[in-house]
């Protein structure tokens, strides 16, 4: 065969193929699946670009020494050309690559090492985590990656139509925001630092020069729990909105979730994906119910959901993970709910006026995962704050960079933080938001 002809062919990626047809390409990817026939070798190709692409090796293709080395997740090289498959026929876009140049780029193992080997549908989970570099590879775990990018994406979008600027807070830092029993620590050349709960305090701090303003960034809590719906280090979507009322921070929350909902279910991949993954998902309906804390008390009493030791919730509670989903899943649709006790609540939220025992504040509710969202309206007086540090027993000097937004020029705003997992596990049904990160880290695990 000589140069000239190998060279005759598009470069090409495997979504680009149904615009190819009748074309002479070049395709690179791994082996996803391998059928071999005595006439015939089927091989189904992945490059990353999206969908996958069926190859047909035939004649001399297959009478080659690559072809008794071909295994799954091997990288190869063909050339070919691009056919729509015969009526009757399916394949992957609807066309197939009749192959007449082929090589091995890189051969993966067979035997006891095969890939197909390492990871099956009993696998233990440890062994799963431990294999998540092999697991990435998979449909199922490629389709929930490639869908959350699309969220993130669309998160961003939105914030850009709606004139919110993205900022990027440090993650090494001095003070929490949550409180000092989830902190990680570590020495900071010789001084005490955290890696951050929140990156809330610093998102207030640009709203005179930048306005409204949002972060998509990593938060980290070592709270020692192995929920399925709890990560040491998670991807952090948080906000601070100038100039507005409770009610607006609650018509925010409510217009990004259905606005980015709305727009992936426009989006012919991230369809696609929820249609596989999550085929019965229904698009929330506006307006979600706005449940006050009390009355929240109340349905949990009357629908009999108890607390952890089995007696009936007393206003005050701290509603447990277990009973609050419990009430989610119960009534099956999002929920905002609102107005928390203080003492339940950060020293930076704000009291309800006239009801100073309680917050404006607000956790978003999803059936089957629970809470994704936590907001508030934020104290924006000098003083109400200051009590706010001595109640929590929380010394406000290492706070000046925070305290002087209430200093110099305060106004009313508030924030909210979403953890971009717990979402990712309502719309693609996972049991777990391990799945929705790409190398999870909980208690106990940090490799690969």
């Amino acid at each position: 065969m000589s140069l000239h002809f190998l060279l005759t062919n598009t470069q090409a990626k495997i979504y680009q193929l149904p615009e190819l047809v009748g074309s002479r390409v070049r395709l690179t990817g791994w082996v996803h699946r391998l059928r071999m026939q005595k006439t015939n070798y089927f091989v189904v190709l992945r490059d990353g670009s999206g969908p996958l692409a069926q190859l047909v090796l035939t004649g001399d293709c297959i009478k080659t020494l690559d072809a008794l080395d071909l295994t799954v997740e091997s990288t190869i090289e063909v050339t070919g050309t691009v056919q729509k498959v015969k009526e009757g026929q399916s394949a992957p876009q609807g066309v197939e690559i009749i192959v007449d140049w082929w090589k091995i780029l890189g051969r993966a193992p067979s035997g006891d090492d095969a890939f197909e080997g390492r990871l099956k549908a009993d696998t233990e989970p440890q062994i799963r985590a431990d294999l998540r570099h092999l697991e990435l590879r998979g449909e199922t775990a490629t389709a929930v990656m490639r869908f959350r990018a699309a969220l993130l994406r669309e998160f961003r979008e939105h914030f850009y139509r709606n004139r919110i600027t993205e900022v990027t807070p440090p993650c090494m830092v001095q003070t929490s925001v949550e409180g000092g029993s989830t902190l990680f620590a570590f020495d900071y050349y010789g001084a005490p630092a955290y890696l951050t709960q929140s990156s809330q305090l610093y998102l207030e701090t640009v709203l005179p020069s930048l306005g409204d303003v949002y972060c998509i960034q990593e938060s980290f809590r070592a709270e020692k729990s192995l929920t399925r719906r709890h990560l040491s280090e998670y991807t952090h979507l948080e906000a601070e909105l100038v100039f507005i009322e409770f009610k607006d921070l609650l018509d925010h929350l409510e217009n990004l979730i259905c606005d980015v909902v709305d727009s992936l279910l426009k989006d012919p991949v991230a369809s696609e994906i929820l249609k596989t993954l999550n085929p019965n998902f229904v698009a929330p309906q506006r307006p979600f119910l706005r449940l006050d804390y009390r009355d929240a008390i109340k349905y949990l009493n009357e629908h009999g959901i108890k607390k952890e030791d089995g007696t009936d919730h007393v206003v005050g509670d701290d509603i447990a993970e277990a009973a609050e989903r419990k009430m989610t899943d119960q009534i099956n649709r999002p929920i905002m709910l609102i107005n928390f006790p203080k003492h339940l609540k950060s020293f930076y939220m704000k009291a309800i006026p006239g009801d100073e025992e309680f917050t404006e504040s607000v956790d978003v509710l999803m059936p089957n995962v629970g809470e994704v969202v936590g907001g508030s309206m934020r104290i924006a007086d000098f003083d109400e704050l200051m009590a706010g540090y001595k109640r929590e027993g929380i010394p406000h000097e290492p706070y000046y960079w925070f305290t002087d937004q209430r200093k110099y020029g305060t106004t009313e705003h508030g924030g909210y933080g979403l953890g971009v997992e717990r979402l990712l596990a309502w719309f693609l049904n996972r049991y777990t938001v391990r799945e929705c990160s790409l190398y999870p880290r909980y208690m106990g695990r940090a490799k690969p």
